[in-house]
């Protein structure tokens, strides 16, 4: 099953656009906020960049796409690849969280947990992997060549 290019390009580029507005937004909030939350900000600087890093690649890789540049199709690849790997951490650690809350007895919607994320796997999991399907077809490299 393949999708446009055209649908691949202007998605990615407007999710990433999208992602990276919010963030800076999110961090100005907190840059303004009160002292705790600068402090935070401060600890997870490191993070925040690493992160906006892989939105600026999900964002030239769209653009990239769109234009039919042949790097286009290499970094929105490996955008999704690393969209892949960060939402499997992402469920990880929420599970391992949620298991340190029922060790302190704090009640714990596992079920709710469970279906929250795994609704949100399989939606990026199926974009990924459709997208990178469609990327490595034979008309997608006759496209970008």
């Amino acid at each position: 099953m393949d999708i446009s290019l055209t649908f691949i390009g202007w998605f990615f580029t407007l999710i990433a656009a999208g992602a990276l507005v919010l963030g800076a937004a999110l961090i100005v909030i907190l840059a303004n906020a009160g002292d705790l939350q600068r402090r935070y900000l401060g600890y997870s600087i490191w993070n925040d960049l690493v992160l906006a890093a892989i939105w600026v690649l999900g964002f030239a890789g769209g653009i990239g796409v769109l234009r039919l540049e042949p790097w286009g199709r290499y970094l929105t690849e490996l955008f999704c690849w690393a969209l892949i790997v960060l939402v499997l951490l992402s469920a990880a650690t929420r599970f391992y969280a949620l298991k340190q809350e029922a060790t302190e007895g704090a009640p714990v919607n596992w079920l709710g947990a469970i279906v929250g994320v795994t609704l949100i796997l399989i939606l990026v999991l199926a974009i990924c992997a459709v997208t990178i399907v469609t990327l490595r077809s034979a008309e997608a490299m006759k496209a970008f060549s």
